[in-house]
C-alpha cells in the first residue's frame, strides 16, 4: 500500500549522507528527510537521470548520495485519473571532488568534504505517460508516496508549464516557495508554452512569444544576478536589458543556530524578444557570406558600454587597490595552475601566462588602481540579441543572461569587478566565431572585429579598453584558460580554438 501522500508545501533541513562503509547511492540517501520514503524511492531514478541532463554540473563524477532541501506539491496528483501532479524539489547531489581540484578562492565547500550542489527539479507524476511525453520519462518509483506513478520531467508537459505561469501571474506563497510579480507588469493567461532546446546550464520556457521563463537548475542561497541586475537596470531606465516581469524563490530552512540562509532565486520571467537573432548566429552568417561584421561589432560595443554605465549608476562601485589587485592576480594564477594540472597542453605556456598576471600585480604594487562595479560576468556573442536590421546598423542590441559563469560561486559573481572582464569575454567570442566560421584568415577577421567593438565601447563610455593593455591581457588570458579547461572536458574537438589564443597571448607577453 502506498505511503502517505506528500504534504503540501513541506520543507526540511538538508540531511547529511552517511559516509561509513559506503553502500549503494540509493541506500546512502537519507530517508529521514521529507515524507517517508520520498527521497529513497526517487534516488535510484535520479542517480541515472540527473547526470544525463545538460545542466548537471558534476559530469564525469559519480553521484554518491542525495539530501532533500525542500519538497513542495504545486499540483496534487491522483493515483488514478488523467490529471498530472507537479512536484517541486530542491535536492543536493553529493559527489567526490573533481580531479585536480584546488581549494580556495570560493570553491564552495570544506577541505576534505564531498562536493555538494543543490539542484531545482520539477517532476510530473501520472499513472502512465501519453506517447508525446515518453522522452521525458524519469522512471517509476518503488515505494514512497509516488509508488505506482510514472515520474517525468515536468517542463515537457504543457499543462504543467502553464501552471507555472499561472503561479507567477498570481503572486503569493506556497510552503517555502514565494512567487513575486512586478506591480507594473501585465501577464496574460493562456499563453501557449514551448520549451527551448538550446539551454546549457539552465532551462527556459517561452510563453506565446511574449515572455520567457528562465529556470535556474543549479541554485544556491542569495539573489541570482540574472534577477538582481535586470531589476536594477530597469529602475535606471536602461532599455538594453529586458526587465523582469515576475520571479519566484525558495526560503531554505535554517541550519543550526546561525542566521537563516538567503532565499534561492529559482526562476525569472522576462519579455521575450520575438524576431531577434543572437550575435553568435549573426557573426557566423556574416562569415559564411564572406561579409563584414565590424559595423555590428561597433554597435555592440556601444550597447555594452551603455549597460556598464547604467550598472555603475544603479549599484555600488568600488576601487581596486594593491591588496585587491594582488588577490585578483593570485586567483588567476591559481586557476591557471589548476587548469594546467588537468590539461597538459597548457604546461609549456605557464611561465608566459603567469607573467601576464604578474604584470597586473606589479601595477598594483606601483600604486595603480582600477574602478570595479557590477558586470554581466559571462558576456559573449550568444548573450547579445539584435532586434531589427540583421546588419547591426539599423537594429538594436540587447544583452541577456546576467547570471555570470554558473561554475563560479554566487558570492563571487555578485562581487564588483573591472568592466574589462566583460570586454575580454566578448573579444574571446569573436575569436571563436572566426574559427568556427572557418574564415581563411581567422585572426585577421577577429582582429578587425575586436578593434571595432573596442572603438564602439570607447565612443559610448569615453574609455578605450585597449588603453589598459595589462588589465585587458590578464583578463583575456584568464578567460582563455577557462575555455581550455571547458573544451578539454566537454568539447575536445574545439580545444584548438582557445589554445590558439593561449599561444597568441603567451607570445604577446614574451
Amino acid at each position: 500500500m502506498p505511503e502517505a501522500p506528500l504534504s503540501r508545501g513541506a520543507h526540511h533541513p538538508p540531511t547529511a549522507v552517511p559516509r561509513d562503509q559506503p553502500p549503494p547511492a540509493a541506500a546512502r540517501t537519507a530517508a529521514a528527510a521529507g515524507p517517508p520514503g520520498l527521497l529513497t524511492s526517487l534516488a535510484p531514478l535520479l542517480t541515472e537521470w540527473l547526470p544525463r541532463q545538460r545542466w548537471f554540473a558534476g559530469k564525469g563524477r559519480p553521484v554518491t548520495g542525495f539530501a532533500l532541501v525542500s519538497a513542495t506539491e504545486l499540483l496534487p496528483w491522483r493515483a488514478s485519473g488523467g490529471t498530472p501532479g507537479l512536484l517541486h524539489l530542491l535536492i543536493r547531489a553529493e559527489q567526490p571532488e573533481p580531479p585536480g581540484h584546488r581549494h580556495g578562492f570560493g570553491c564552495g565547500h570544506r577541505r576534505g568534504a564531498a562536493a555538494s550542489d543543490c539542484y531545482q527539479l520539477l517532476l510530473g507524476a501520472r499513472p502512465a505517460l501519453p506517447p508525446p511525453l515518453a522522452p521525458a520519462l524519469i522512471g517509476r518509483p518503488s515505494g514512497g508516496p509516488l509508488d505506482g506513478q510514472t515520474v517525468y520531467e515536468a517542463l515537457a508537459d504543457p499543462r504543467l508549464t502553464t501552471l507555472l505561469l499561472e503561479r507567477l501571474r498570481m503572486p503569493g506563497r506556497l510552503g517555502p516557495l514565494r512567487f513575486v510579480r512586478e506591480p507594473s507588469s501585465a501577464i496574460p493567461s493562456a499563453l501557449a508554452p514551448r520549451v527551448m532546446t538550446a539551454e546549457q546550464s539552465n532551462s527556459s520556457v517561452v510563453y506565446g512569444d511574449t515572455f520567457i521563463l528562465k529556470l535556474f537548475r543549479r541554485v544556491s542561497p542569495g539573489t541570482n544576478p540574472d534577477l538582481e541586475l535586470p531589476l536594477a537596470l530597469a529602475r535606471t531606465g536602461c532599455v538594453r536589458v529586458p526587465a523582469p516581469a515576475a520571479w519566484f524563490e525558495a526560503e531554505p530552512p535554517a541550519e543550526g543556530a546561525g542566521p537563516r540562509p538567503e532565499p534561492f532565486t529559482l526562476g525569472v520571467l522576462q519579455p521575450f524578444l520575438a524576431g531577434s537573432r543572437d550575435g553568435w548566429q549573426l557573426a557566423l552568417d556574416a562569415l559564411a557570406a564572406d561579409g563584414d561584421f565590424t559595423d555590428a561589432a561597433r554597435a555592440l560595443g556601444h550597447a555594452t558600454a551603455e549597460v556598464h554605465l547604467a550598472m555603475a549608476r544603479a549599484l555600488p562601485t568600488s576601487v581596486l587597490r594593491r591588496p585587491q589587485i594582488e588577490h585578483l592576480a593570485a586567483a588567476m594564477s591559481e586557476r591557471l595552475d589548476s587548469a594546467a594540472a588537468a590539461v597538459p597542453a597548457l604546461q609549456p605556456y605557464r611561465t608566459a601566462l603567469h607573467g601576464a598576471y604578474e604584470d597586473l600585480a606589479a601595477l598594483g604594487r606601483a600604486g595603480r588602481t582600477w574602478a570595479a562595479q557590477r558586470i554581466h560576468g559571462d558576456l559573449h556573442l550568444g548573450q547579445a540579441l539584435l532586434t531589427g536590421d540583421g546588419g547591426g546598423v539599423g537594429g538594436r542590441w540587447s544583452l541577456i543572461d546576467f547570471e555570470g559563469e554558473p561554475s563560479r560561486p554566487l558570492a563571487e559573481r555578485r562581487r564588483p569587478q573591472p568592466p574589462v572582464r566583460d570586454i575580454a569575454g566578448m573579444l574571446r567570442s569573436f575569436d571563436y566565431a572566426a574559427a568556427v566560421g572557418r574564415h581563411e584568415r581567422p585572426q585577421e577577421w577577429a582582429g578587425r572585429t575586436r578593434a571595432a567593438y573596442c572603438a564602439g565601447y570607447a565612443e559610448a563610455s569615453g574609455t578605450d579598453p585597449r588603453d589598459e593593455p595589462e588589465l585587458l591581457r590578464a583578463h583575456e588570458t584568464d578567460k582563455a584558460v577557462y575555455e581550455v579547461l571547458y573544451e578539454a572536458r566537454h568539447r575536445p574537438d574545439w580545444l584548438s580554438v582557445p589554445m590558439t589564443a593561449i599561444h597568441r597571448l603567451a607570445a604577446t607577453r614574451a
